[in-house]
């Protein structure tokens, strides 16, 4: 009897074992794929940096103001003035729809005891 309990006492080891090992590989394989991420978000976040300095650079106003000056001709630009932009109280907003009365209740014919 005791030797049937080693066996499988043997046999539960070596399948720990073994369970053991694949989860190792598991993991290991878990945390190279995540710095591999990690990797890919820093060198997305530069480029994204590097955009957004492009972008401020590209609209400076001082360089808009003399590509405007030098496509004159061909784009017929005129310089904007604040005196060109509307107010908030000029602009017409659209009324809501009314809602259809489906269900009318006559009030000019109703006693102040009736109930409604």
């Amino acid at each position: 009897m005791k030797s049937v309990l080693y066996v499988l006492t043997a046999l539960g080891v070596i399948g720990l074992a073994f369970w053991a090992y694949r989860e190792n590989y598991a993991t290991q394989a878990a945390l190279s794929q995540t710095d591999r991420l990690h990797s890919e978000i820093r060198t997305a976040h530069a480029r994204l940096a590097v955009l957004r300095a492009e972008w401020a650079f590209q609209n400076r106003p001082d360089r808009l103001r003399d590509l405007a000056q030098i496509n004159f001709d061909r784009l017929q630009l005129l310089p904007l003035h604040p005196d060109q932009f509307g107010q908030v109280d000029e602009i017409a907003y659209p009324q809501p729809d009314l809602l259809p009365i489906t269900n009318p209740v006559d009030v000019s014919t109703m006693n102040a005891e009736d109930p409604l």
